[in-house]
């Protein structure tokens, strides 16, 4: 812009000089006009005709020398008179010498002016192309500015977005981790004792201290977000396999206000059916097995916990020939007998970590066109037709494979359950037993449950591993199964593990 403005400055500059060298010409000529006009011209008297006559004859009378000198001054009279005329020619002549100069001096300005304007035209001309170069800089500096700025804006929100997603993956699985057991498979009691007077915030450090849970800080949300509270001092027996939920309804129980020992707590081993489960009872607890059997054939009882775990006992209700409604429902896991009043207390514990442990698969359960009853089932029959969680997914869709056939289960265990005896070996005549349980004669799910499953049996269940299989055996030395497609060839395995295992 500066440029510019110089430029200006000197087109300005030397125009003006060019109109003052102008204006001071102008004003001389007009000075030496005025001057001309405002003084007579000196010039000779003119003599008429006559009167140089009459002098001419009195002096050519008086003298005839001066004869020449009259004709002398008559020529010098002609002379003077042609330079008056002269003089006279030239001054009508300054007039439009003047016009011509005006008019020359109009066409230089012209010229000047047309010359100036090109200059001006050329240099506004320049000037706008340099502001046009100078606004493209600019725009296109501002574009690339805008394009780094948008990049910027476009990162930052991307490493924010980023940020954001991995806290709140790692906050989910950090809250999903604290809800879950510490250790699944862990079912070692340890005995912990929780003061009077403890916050929900202090007990969850305790038992985080005492490996029990796995983060204090989210059983604190937990008991706060579910609304817990009334939780009692005491000592308790807890297990790192246990849910934040049994923890909670135990604390809410109350603890003994003694220390425990191995006397005061039962644990229910996986694959238990009701009657060894009340064989168990009676030999840890003042109650008699027939006093849990009873109890297990109490119609008003199990509508009671029907009532409280619908979800849960819904099918178990509906079903058709079952000899315990509650088989299979009675979760293997350890159990606190101080904590029950009665045999009632103990038993809806039973029910309750059942409920808990089959929560989450309630939805898969519907979308496989499955009921509960049905998964329980067939979950009983894995528990111990299977050891491996391989062999029981495997064995899982071999049960659905010959239920879409249409064919009858055959599993021994069916069979055991039918006759009501544990033993190690199914003959030919014990399949004939006349049971609903029988699978060897009937087919389908049959009544219920044959015993009372883990988690990892029902998970097989609801997870099965492909394949194509309608038979398998186990080896009756090493326990490793071995299927087959077609009938033939389990009877090749049969006679090479089973009856024939040395050769």
């Amino acid at each position: 812009m500066s440029d510019v403005h110089n430029t200006q400055s000197g087109e300005g500059s030397f125009k003006e000089q060019i109109m003052r060298a102008l204006e001071e010409n102008r004003k001389n000529r007009d000075s030496g006009l005025s001057d001309a006009e405002s003084t007579p011209v000196q010039r000779p008297y003119a003599p008429t005709e006559d009167t140089l006559q009459k002098k001419s004859v009195k002096r050519l009378s008086s003298d005839k020398s001066t004869i020449s000198t009259l004709n002398e001054e008559k020529r010098n009279s002609k002379r003077i008179e042609e330079k008056a005329n002269k003089q006279a020619a030239e001054e009508q002549s300054i007039p439009a010498k003047k016009q011509r100069e005006t008019t020359e001096e109009v066409s230089l300005l012209a010229k000047i002016g047309n010359k100036l304007e090109e200059i001006k035209l050329f240099d506004q001309e320049e000037y706008e192309e340099e502001l046009s170069e100078e606004s493209n800089l600019k725009r296109a500096e501002r574009r690339r500015e805008d394009r780094v700025v948008r990049k910027i804006v476009y990162i930052l929100t991307i490493a924010i977005l980023i940020v954001a997603g991995v806290l709140a993956i790692s906050g989910y699985n950090y809250v999903s981790a604290g809800l879950k057991p510490l250790d699944k498979n862990d079912e070692k009691l340890v005995q912990v004792e929780i003061p009077s007077g403890s916050s929900n915030r202090q007990i969850g450090e305790i038992l985080e201290d005492q490996d029990v849970i796995r983060n204090g800080l989210v059983f604190n949300f937990y008991t706060k977000f579910k609304n817990l509270t009334n939780f009692q001092a005491g000592y308790y027996q807890f297990s790192a396999n246990m849910t934040l939920d049994s923890i909670s309804k135990e604390l809410q129980q109350g603890g003994s206000d003694v220390p425990l020992d191995d006397a005061s707590k039962i644990t229910v081993p996986e694959g238990y059916d009701v009657e060894q489960i009340a064989s168990l009872i009676a030999k840890k607890t003042d109650f008699s097995k027939k006093d849990f059997l009873d109890l297990m054939k109490d119609e008003e009882f199990f509508n009671q916990l029907k009532g409280q775990y619908p979800d849960l006992l819904t099918d178990a209700g509906n079903a058709e020939g079952v000899r315990y409604r509650l088989e299979g429902y009675l979760y293997p896991a350890t159990y606190n007998i101080l904590k029950s009043r009665d045999l009632k207390d103990l038993v809806t514990q039973m029910v309750d970590a059942t409920s808990q442990t089959l929560s989450p698969y309630y939805t898969q359960i519907k979308e496989k066109g499955l009921t509960v009853q049905e998964v329980m089932t067939l979950a009983s029959l894995v528990e111990k037709e299977g050891v491996t969680t391989e062999d029981r997914k495997k064995i899982a869709q071999v049960f659905f494979n010959r239920i879409d056939a249409k064919m009858p289960l055959q599993s021994d265990i069916s069979i055991l359950y039918a006759l009501g005896e544990h033993k190690e070996f199914v003959y030919n005549k014990d399949t004939e037993v006349d049971s609903p349980y029988n699978l060897y004669t009937n087919t389908g799910y049959g009544p219920g449950p044959f015993d009372n499953p883990s988690q990892e049996a029902i998970q097989a269940v609801l997870e099965p591993t492909p394949n194509d299989y309608y038979y398998f055996v186990a080896d009756i030395k090493t326990g490793k199964v071995y299927y087959a497609e077609t009938y033939d060839e389990h009877l090749e395995l049969v006679d090479r593990y089973v009856q024939n295992p040395n050769e």
